[in-house]
């Protein structure tokens, strides 16, 4: 079969570089919520919480951000999501996304500011990107990843944090309704193989 080799006894399969990503958004996004034995509106707003963290320049603290939501949440506004699946869904945001997000949110923030005339582009800004967190190398991985965030902070801090607020926020709400459209399909969809199931085994 093509894609496979094995070894004795064992096949290997070798996978493609997108299709280790959709494993990857399969496994740790969209299992997680299918299994999910609590409400469709827990698990969603766990959805949505994590996206929002997930859409803000905060990479490598997000899942202690929805740690210090999902405490501050429960212990004085009685309300609740699934912080399992919260920290699950800031991962949309990592090392190889990480770049673009920011960039988009640089852009956003700027435009908020009327500077215009002050928008790098995209392989600029890349490029600086990377010669700045090129000089944390010899750094433990987060200690690296805090000081390139403090770094991150320190050159673009006003723009990165105002453009990341439409998203944030907006990415939060959507997250939401359209992870509970698809818990509530799911489940209907199970219900109703059970009921065909049982009648099957019932005649």
């Amino acid at each position: 079969m093509p894609g496979n080799t094995k070894t004795g006894f064992v096949e290997v399969k070798h996978f493609s570089a997108l299709q280790r990503l959709k494993r990857a958004v399969r496994f740790k996004l969209i299992i997680p919520i299918k299994r999910s034995t609590k409400s469709p509106e827990f698990t969603a707003r766990g959805v949505g919480v994590g996206m929002f963290w997930a859409l803000t320049p905060s990479l490598g603290v997000q899942m202690i951000f929805c740690l210090i939501t999902w405490f501050i949440a429960k212990r004085f506004f009685y309300w609740e999501f699934s912080l399992f699946v919260a920290m699950a869904w800031t991962w949309t945001t990592n090392v190889i996304t990480a770049i673009p997000c920011f960039y988009l949110f640089f852009v956003t923030g700027q435009l908020f500011l009327g500077r215009t005339d002050d928008l790098s582009g995209y392989m600029e800004f890349s490029r600086q990107w990377e010669n700045l967190i090129s000089q944390n190398k010899e750094m433990g991985f987060f200690s690296k990843l805090w000081a390139d965030m403090s770094i991150a902070g320190r050159v673009w801090g006003i723009p990165l944090l105002l453009g990341c607020l439409p998203w944030s926020i907006i990415g939060g709400f959507l997250s939401y309704y359209l992870s509970l459209s698809f818990i509530l399909r799911h489940r209907l969809l199970k219900q109703r193989r059970k009921s065909v199931s049982q009648n099957k085994s019932d005649k």
